[in-house]
């Protein structure tokens, strides 16, 4: 007789899994996957976020040892010495940050500022993956309260912990210093809206996973052939002149076969183009022309080997892009055949690719 056991049955939330998750797991929303980053990944999205906010033209990382209770430094205008600047204090902890949390960071924006080693900043935020707690968030809506608990704290949270050489009492002009301070600059940044706005950025894909966004629909190329694509055109025009020993000055002289040919290659063009542009906005720098030197790589051997003709010579190599296995690519599942057929135009259109020998 059998033992008496319990039958297993799958649920049906399991049974229709996403083939990713069962790969790399279940995903985790932004909120969650902030709180499991390092204080330098944190300052890091910090940065990034703030680069991407259209008040500033320098955002600069200072966070370490002697950092002077800065972390990510953003500047309205660089070319001004007096130009405003807002600071933003990155707190990475395992909890919504408390008041006994950020006295030592007021005690070192008061005492630097009254010693002049910087101006007082237009504002200053604290950025926490748990966000702020409700005492603290009570203070941040009223200044006067904030200063007298900074003045209440100081003795113990900073007098001795502001920096290593001395002490730094509260006292003298110092004392003056911080009373008539405008704790009103103090507030914070909601984690949620830092997360929403960073999602516009090139660098949440890369931060947060979760994959890249659908693409835009490619355009139409223009009836005319536009500036940015003379060159590989007249290369293509070279190379349909050495398949019919005729010299072509203009596509419309082209036999009918061509001008077929020439339209497909200018739509696989501005696919690429798209598939560029797509890459700027969703991507950090360098991922596109990763994608155009792995395509390189893969069929310089095929443009350089013998043809019959210039034409020929472009017809293996766009079906030798098209074949290519692509593994590292941070466009994966977003590169479609026709891209890697005008990432080919792009190359001819930058002369790293020659259709006809000579026309170098």
């Amino acid at each position: 007789m059998k033992p008496l056991v319990r039958a297993i049955t799958t649920s049906a939330e399991i049974g229709g899994a996403d083939p990713l998750e069962i790969r790399s797991g279940p995903s985790i929303p932004p909120i969650e996957r902030i709180k499991l980053f390092s204080s330098s990944q944190w300052e890091a999205v910090v940065d990034e976020w703030a680069s991407s906010l259209p008040d500033y033209k320098l955002v600069e990382r200072a966070g370490g040892a002697g950092d002077m209770g800065c972390d990510v430094i953003a500047t309205v205008d660089p070319a001004d010495p007096d130009s405003d600047w807002d600071n933003y204090q990155c707190k990475h902890y395992d909890h919504p940050l408390a008041p006994s949390d950020i006295w030592i960071e007021l005690g070192k924006l008061c005492y630097y500022t009254h010693i002049g080693e910087y101006g007082v900043p237009r504002a200053y935020r604290f950025v926490a993956p748990q966000g702020i707690g409700t005492k603290l968030l009570n203070l941040l809506k009223r200044p006067d309260k904030l200063r007298q608990g900074l003045i209440d704290n100081w003795s113990t949270k900073c007098t001795t912990k502001i920096t290593s050489i001395k002490s730094v009492p509260l006292e003298g002009a110092l004392l003056a210093h911080v009373q008539s301070f405008d704790f009103s600059r103090v507030g914070h940044v909601p984690t949620l809206k830092l997360i929403e706005q960073h999602q516009k950025t090139p660098y949440f894909a890369v931060r947060f996973g979760l994959g890249l966004p659908p693409r835009p629909a490619s355009p139409t190329p223009p009836p005319e052939i536009a500036v940015g694509e003379t060159r590989y055109v007249l290369q293509l025009l070279d190379a349909y002149g050495d398949n019919q020993q005729a010299a072509y000055p203009s596509p419309d002289s082209l036999i009918p076969a061509h001008q077929r040919h020439l339209r497909r290659a200018r739509e696989s063009f501005y696919c690429a183009e798209a598939l560029r542009s797509f890459s700027r906005d969703t991507l950090p720098d360098g991922a596109f022309e990763n994608l155009q030197d792995q395509i390189f790589d893969g069929v310089i051997d095929t443009a350089e080997a013998d043809h019959d003709c210039g034409l020929t010579r472009v017809n293996a190599t766009t079906a030798q892009a098209t074949s290519l296995s692509l593994t590292s690519s941070a466009l994966l599942g977003r590169v479609e055949p026709s891209d890697r057929k005008g990432v080919v135009h792009q190359l001819a259109n930058d002369d790293r690719l020659t259709w006809v020998p000579g026309d170098e």
